[in-house]
């Protein structure tokens, strides 16, 4: 009797994801504070090669954001209008039959300053009817709690994440949803790409360079994201004790690093790469700090500055799933002169044997295999793809959008995916980026397009709004009805 071959368990979760800063928009009605994300202007014009995910933010960047008014510079305070089209886009997603839908609470909604004494009604209400319209579809939500939205208040009174204040306010903030939310939602992430506060400061933790110093620059962000790690641990808990049969993520950027070359000191500067890459899901999910981080910390000078029982909080409240976002793989070398081409916010050696995106990023379905094996064996706890997928320049004709492109992408991804499955690997879900069309977070381009629905609207922010089903999405319709069995 031969062997059974596995495949995509039962219920197994195909979805759609998007985030509040880069869809909702309406990013000043109904009592909402300004985010990080409502600062940060458009990128059309720059050269992938120039892009390298930093996205520093002065404090006069800042100010001439707020004092601005022309929302074309800042496409994240428009998005699709999604906050006010939401039950038409939800249709949409019901139609394709999608089993969960990922999104983030922008945390200025609930509570614009980050501090204010009392909940915005007006928000709490706007996420519970989000939630009802969609298991009005028996479409699960799977909500991130922190998606580059912090309330841009708290930049500019602590520097962000900097300052230990900033973990209660964020931890009252979780509790007030957990509470308001608990028979709606079950799935749960805490920080998304937690490992990016290196790559963009200002958009993960609200930090900006100019309320630091150059000698305490790594040592503010390292002590930024040691406040984070304290504060998932804690909403971690707590949402386990307020929504008992709750599941907790993190979110990561899996950043699959190749060496260049099999010379040995290529091997070494990736092998140093990925103990950094890991680093973030090894606190999440081990529940401690590895012991070559903490000496890497102590050759370079940075101290962590910890309340007695820190580390006692991470052990004990660890994530019951690791998700992460997977867009390409990058190769390192230690030559200076090697060519090197962007990712999602990261900038690595080019690898010859890959074809690249329209922005530069190498297309690499067999590292998505690589991804899962390597967490699944590193850490055995189940595996949720919750970000995949291509930026392109869609054309509109007849009216109908000939994706053909997308569809060859998804295809050898999720070819990749059941090679994993069968090999053993624990995978319970699947959420597309970003399935409708919606601001790039990169580069807040509009025309930089993910979606299986067009949404008519440029960079400029012209155009009708109006939503239409492009031929990858009757191709993810029939991979969602078929739970991945058909990817023809």
């Amino acid at each position: 009797m031969g062997i059974e071959k596995r495949t995509f368990k039962h219920g197994f979760l195909w979805g759609a994801a998007i985030a509040a800063n880069q869809a909702e928009g309406a990013w000043n009605l109904d009592g909402k504070g300004p985010s990080v994300a409502d600062a940060i202007p458009i990128k059309s014009n720059l050269r992938v090669t120039d892009y390298n995910g930093h996205n520093a933010v002065s404090d006069e960047d800042i100010q001439s954001a707020l004092n601005g008014v022309n929302n074309i510079a800042y496409p994240k305070r428009r998005g699709i209008d999604f906050y006010h089209r939401y039950k038409d886009d939800m249709a949409l997603f019901g139609e394709m039959g999608i089993k969960v839908m990922r999104v983030s609470i922008a945390w200025t909604r609930i509570f614009p300053t980050g501090e204010d004494s009392e909940p915005n009604e007006i928000g709490l209400k706007y996420y519970e009817d989000l939630f009802m319209e969609m298991h009005k579809y028996n479409i699960e939500p799977l909500v991130t709690l922190s998606h580059y939205e912090m309330p841009l208040i708290l930049s500019e009174k602590y520097n962000g994440w900097t300052h230990r204040n900033v973990i209660d306010a964020f931890v009252k903030y979780c509790n007030v949803c957990f509470q308001r939310y608990k028979t709606l939602v079950k799935y749960w992430l805490t920080f998304n790409e937690i490992d990016s506060v290196m790559r963009h400061p200002f958009t993960t933790l609200g930090f900006r360079e100019q309320k630091s110093t150059p000698e305490r620059y790594e040592q503010d962000i390292y002590q930024a994201l040691h406040h984070q790690f304290v504060a998932s641990a804690i909403v971690t808990r707590d949402c386990h004790q307020i929504i008992p049969q709750s599941q907790v993520g993190c979110m990561l950027t899996k950043v699959t690093t190749y060496p260049r070359t099999c010379h040995p000191s290529d091997v070494e500067i990736t092998l140093r790469k990925n103990l950094e890459n890991y680093f973030y899901s090894d606190v999440q999910v081990r529940g401690y700090y590895p012991p070559l981080i903490l000496r890497s910390f102590e050759l370079r000078g940075i101290t962590i500055q910890m309340e007695p029982d820190d580390l006692e909080i991470i052990r004990q409240h660890t994530v019951d799933f690791i998700s992460f976002s997977y867009y390409m793989s990058v190769t390192e070398s230690v030559q200076d002169n090697a060519e090197r081409t962007p990712g999602n916010t990261v900038f690595g050696v080019k690898n010859p044997y890959l074809s690249t995106s329209e922005w530069g990023w190498q297309i690499d379905p067999i590292g998505l295999k690589i991804s899962l094996i390597e967490l699944y064996d590193r850490y055995q706890k189940p595996l949720f793809i919750v970000e995949n997928g291509i930026g392109a320049k869609d054309i509109v004709e007849d009216g109908k959008i000939h994706d053909s492109y997308r569809i060859d992408y998804f295809r050898a991804h999720f070819e990749q995916m059941k090679e994993a499955v069968n090999e053993g690997v624990d995978l319970m879900g699947y959420t597309s980026w970003g399935t409708i069309d919606i601001i790039s977070a990169g580069t807040s381009q509009m025309t930089k397009r993910y979606g299986f629905i067009y949404v008519d609207q440029d960079d400029e922010g012209n155009g009708t709004l109006n939503r239409l089903r492009k031929d990858s999405f009757y191709w993810y319709q029939k991979v969602c009805e078929t739970n991945g069995e058909d990817i023809r």
